[in-house]
């Protein structure tokens, strides 16, 4: 396969079929290099150098009554984490205020949970009403589990920006993971924050025992829900969990997923998530020349790297981190539509 040819296809409007796509994922490790040149080209046609930085804020932990057999935070995991009910919105709104100062463009409230009480959305709404008083030019991210065609208007009311709520797996594979939830219910959650205006957030996490026909469905079905973001996450497998066993991911393998989401949804914003370091170790940088988006700080239950590293990364690599999302946002709009 000539990579830059089908990425020149790609920036013309070329769509992939899923047998190409497929073809990524089978690509010898030797064309490495052409692979990311390949999809270096589109991040760059509809990014340039521009590197987003997300922030995450653990705002519930724990006490899920979920069984996603990769959570630390399911009832069912027996692992040793911070169990809390809903921090307090001062403290929502001080950490969007840190966020602010570190370059943070997208700041994440996370909750743990099958999905929110009205109280619990009530404090959201409130924090996010201040933080949009009081801090100019960051996004905000609820990432709160199944959530009403209701509650999603009340927050979009409030000024959430987006929402966030995976995937994970393909339909066909969901069952592997999670029996305490459908597929169809995490595709119907980001249908409703899509009808009350709200940009989706939506992903994947690779490792999980899936077969290669499984990350090329999860890419397409992604395209098809026109996810705005797609943050990719490789399996950091933790002990306790239904799959703390499982280190099926390479650090090539990890950059051939990034090129296969890049290669079939190139205009949106494709973050490299969780399990990050764990997976890419020494070749996140090359990573960064496939996504344009990355969490800096750490995840929900798991480390990330030092802070300092991510932003030297960025100025090693001749990367600029993304001032104002919202304008280059619009500027992409533009260019694409």
């Amino acid at each position: 396969m000539d990579w830059n040819k089908l990425a020149k296809n790609v920036i013309e409007g070329y769509e992939l079929s899923k047998e190409e796509a497929k073809e990524i994922l089978f690509s010898k490790d030797e064309e490495i290099l052409s692979l990311v040149n390949a999809a270096y080209e589109i991040r760059r046609h509809y990014y340039g150098k521009k590197v987003k930085l997300n922030l995450i804020i653990n705002a519930k932990s724990g006490l899920c009554p979920e069984d996603c057999g990769y959570c630390a935070q399911s009832i069912k995991a027996k692992t040793e984490i911070d169990r809390y009910t809903l921090i307090s919105k001062q403290t929502i709104v001080e950490g969007a205020k840190e966020a602010k100062k570190n370059k943070i463009g997208t700041y994440c409230i996370v909750m743990s949970g099958r999905r929110p009480t009205n109280n619990e959305v009530d404090t959201v709404i409130s924090a996010v009403e201040e933080i949009k008083n009081e801090v100019d030019q960051i996004k905000i991210c609820a990432c709160m589990g199944l959530v009403t065609e209701e509650q999603a208007v009340r927050l979009k009311t409030a000024g959430v920006d987006r929402f966030n709520h995976n995937i994970n797996t393909s339909a066909n594979h969901h069952t592997n993971i999670t029996t305490t939830h459908d597929y169809d219910d995490r595709v119907n959650t980001i249908e409703n924050v899509k009808k009350a205006g709200i940009s989706p957030c939506s992903g994947v996490i690779c490792g999980m025992g899936e077969t290669e026909d499984d990350i090329v469905e999860m890419a397409f079905a992604l395209k098809d829900l026109d996810a705005d973001s797609i943050p990719v996450n490789f399996l950091h497998p933790i002990k306790g969990t239904k799959l703390e066993d499982l280190d099926d991911l390479t650090p090539l393998k990890c950059l051939k997923i990034l090129a296969l989401f890049r290669f079939v949804n190139p205009t949106k914003e494709i973050r490299i998530s969780g399990g990050r370091e764990f997976n890419l170790r020494s070749l996140q940088n090359l990573g960064l020349f496939i996504a344009n988006s990355i969490f800096v700080g750490d995840y929900l239950t798991t480390d990330g790297q030092a802070a300092k590293e991510d932003y030297q990364l960025i100025q090693d690599l001749g990367f600029e981190i993304e001032d104002n999302p919202f304008e280059v946002e619009s500027q992409n709009f533009a260019t694409t539509h």
